[in-house]
């Protein structure tokens, strides 16, 4: 068992005294033997309750602790600790020029730590006598501590980076759990710090995926990868998690171009995970990711530093047995449980998960419009053939991840559902000639008429009613075009 903590140091002065008249107490001595009593417990040594050494204490001292022991009808131990200063954290020794300098500088300078302020308040000081004396190392880094004026991380000089500074002085911030297994995930990407041979004789540092649970700190699951972070990568990664450990409620990640592109915000939506990503400049909200990526470092990257040529199948092979056989089997220090043991005894949210549902549920839904000529689409740069029966359709939808065209599907757009899938344009194969035969139409019902069908409907009626109007043509006929009826008794 752990030993608990020491009691502050006015617990223990209180202690020690009460300690010392505790004996006149409990057995107060006789009339006129008090005076004899307190010279016997002048003559003993105690223990400093600072130092440990062995100290003594006046007759004088030892009186008006008992005194003041005996008239407390309560707490007699209370009336025994240190008295309060009367000017105790009010710091005289920093003055008003001087705090008002402090201020200044640190409102400018949030970044600088206790020791480079005070270096820099030296100069100043140096540079300005009316400043008044320079406190104390000590004196400056307690006054700062009290009021606030503590280290904070730097900003880039965006708007977002201000208003995030901004968030993180004005907000408090505030440990969370969450109250189910499986409810919500944290994932995240570690650059790590021993490097792996490739098979082309290069030296590369890996990336690692780790996704874990935030109520059990179970690690779903954990893969490294060559290469920079991409939408592949967590994709990849992630869909191993969700066959291992089931679809859990919520997932947090930062904003990294690999968590908010378009294969990963759709694929969550569409398995019903709702995606937390962090605050922009606010890497503190998914800490738990810090946490273990000290453990990997400080664990199982240690115990790698003696293979000369480490390759990535080594690294992550090393990597499964570590997490598998002792990281989810440690005792984690405030759950007082290991981290498999509290899977199956917390409740769980977690939903199964198919492998080809997750190929098609991380892809991108993109609108393109189709080439009459020859029934194509575009996509990446690369043209893909729509069956002909949807022939008909201007605009299509379809789902594909940017990094494997080799599922390319045609849904439709109102229900989502699953049309077929496309194939890329092969133009030696349609070189053969051989075509399909269309499927009947409309027009194919209609019998085609053997004869003209002469004057249109509509513009038949529209002469009919133009007639009925009794006006004359409004044009003057030419000659040659009257129509000249032998058998007509008029002249010309």
């Amino acid at each position: 068992m752990s030993e608990s903590p020491k009691p502050p140091v006015h617990e223990r002065w209180a202690h020690l005294r009460f300690s010392v008249v505790g004996p006149l107490l409990s057995a107060p001595p006789a009339r006129g033997e008090l005076q004899a009593a307190l010279e016997a417990l002048a003559a003993k040594s105690w223990l400093h309750p600072v130092t440990g050494a062995p100290t003594q204490f006046g007759v004088s001292t030892i009186e008006r602790w008992y005194q003041q022991a005996r008239g407390a009808a309560i707490d007699p131990v209370g009336v025994l600790r240190r008295k309060r200063r009367s000017d105790a954290g009010r710091q005289p020794a920093v003055g008003e020029s001087f705090r008002h300098a402090l201020l200044e500088q640190y409102a400018v300078h949030r970044g600088w730590s206790y020791q480079l302020h005070y270096d820099n308040l030296a100069a100043v000081v140096r540079a300005d006598a009316a400043r008044g004396p320079l406190p104390s190392y000590a004196t400056l880094r307690r006054f700062m501590h009290a009021h606030g004026l503590l280290k904070q991380r730097r900003f880039p000089d965006t708007p977002g980076g201000r208003r995030a500074a901004a968030r993180l002085e004005q907000r408090e911030v505030r440990s969370f759990e969450a109250e189910y297994v499986h409810g919500l995930w944290h994932l995240d990407f570690h650059h790590g710090s021993k490097k792996v041979l490739t098979p082309t004789g290069e030296w590369v540092t890996p990336l690692l995926l780790g996704v874990l649970d935030d109520r059990s700190r179970l690690a779903c699951h954990v893969q490294w990868y060559l290469g920079e972070e991409t939408a592949e990568h967590l994709v990849h990664g992630l869909s191993q998690a969700f066959q291992k450990r089931g679809l859990p409620r919520s997932l947090m990640t930062d904003n990294g171009a690999a968590m908010i592109a378009a294969e990963v915000t759709q694929g969550l939506t569409r398995l019903g995970i709702v995606h937390h990503p962090t605050l922009p400049h606010s890497p503190y909200q998914n800490a738990k990711q810090e946490v273990f990526w000290a453990q990997v470092e400080g664990r199982l990257v240690a115990m790698l530093e003696g293979v000369a040529d480490l390759t990535l199948a080594v690294l992550n092979d090393a990597t499964q047995a570590w997490v598998e056989l002792e990281y989810q089997h440690a005792v984690h220090s405030e759950t007082r449980q290991s981290r498999s043991s509290v899977v199956p005894k917390v409740p769980t949210s977690a939903a199964p998960a198919r492998s080809n549902a997750l190929r098609l549920a991380f892809t991108t839904e993109e609108r393109r419009t189709q080439r009459r000529s020859d029934g194509t689409v575009t996509l990446a740069g690369q043209r893909f053939e729509i069956p002909a029966r949807y022939r008909l359709l201007s605009r299509i939808a379809v789902r594909y991840a940017s990094w494997d065209l080799t599922h390319v599907h045609l849904v439709d757009e109102r229900t989502g559902t699953v049309l077929g899938r496309l194939y890329p344009l092969d133009k030696a194969k349609n070189a053969d000639g051989r075509r399909r035969t269309l499927n009947p139409g409309l027009l194919d019902a209609v019998a085609t008429p053997a004869v003209p069908s002469g004057i249109a409907p509509l513009l038949r009626q529209l002469m009919t009613d133009y007639a009925a109007t009794g006006l004359p043509p409004a044009y003057l006929p030419r000659p040659e075009s009257l129509d000249l009826n032998p058998n007509s008794e008029e002249t010309p």
